[in-house]
């Protein structure tokens, strides 16, 4: 290719993206920045694709170097209960308070979209999140941290097929809030004959989500 050419590849790439930025400002600007609508269908197939196509150029053919079993997915079941179920829920629905606040809304993992993904795809937002969506970055930049991710990976597998008892578990571990651990302490020291606290006269403030 000649340098005359070169010069009107370049310009001519340099105008494209000028054009796209314009045409994105716009339908922000004309759309909004509200978080309540979800993105449209076009808007979600571009961004998967574009998610797919850097994600891919970074992991290669990576594959999950920890073996199966039924071990590595109760620890999976834990971390996630724990860490990942207040925005995806114990099922992988998405159906959060949370969830359903973001946008884009928290996937349900369940589904194609996600169950089709590679692992080493799933390692990777796993560890270091997706912009421009409320999935963050968990890597700690520790070995034990990158196998707890890859443990994770396989309960994401194992979701399509959990039980009412998987259910159960998790919901006893997830993350309970100030004033359900207060409960709990109450309830404990009226079983074992302690006069409980009276309750507050102040009440929480709960704003509108």
């Amino acid at each position: 290719m000649k340098p005359k050419s070169y010069i009107r590849a370049a310009v001519l790439f340099v105008l494209v993206l000028f054009g796209i930025g314009i045409l994105t400002g716009a339908y922000i600007v004309t759309s909004g920045v509200s978080a309540r609508p979800q993105p449209s269908r076009l808007e979600s197939i571009t961004a998967r694709t574009v998610r797919s196509i850097a994600i891919r150029t970074r992991i290669g053919s990576v594959t999950n170097p920890v073996p199966a079993s039924d071990a590595v997915i109760k620890e999976g079941m834990e971390h996630f209960a724990d860490h990942c179920a207040v925005c995806h829920g114990n099922d992988g629905s998405g159906n959060t308070e949370m969830g359903r606040g973001l946008y884009p809304r928290a996937p349900d993992m369940r589904l194609p979209a996600t169950q089709n993904l590679s692992d080493g795809e799933l390692f990777y937002i796993i560890e270091n999140g997706v912009r421009l969506t409320g999935m963050p970055g968990w890597s700690t930049g520790t070995k034990e941290g990158e196998t707890s991710s890859w443990h994770l990976v396989h309960f994401i597998r194992h979701l399509p097929k959990l039980s009412d008892e998987d259910i159960a578990r998790m919901e006893s571990l997830n993350p309970k809030s100030p004033e359900e651990i207060r409960q709990e302490i109450e309830a404990e020291k009226f079983l074992q004959g302690g006069d409980p606290t009276p309750p507050s006269t102040t009440h929480a403030h709960t704003g509108a989500h």
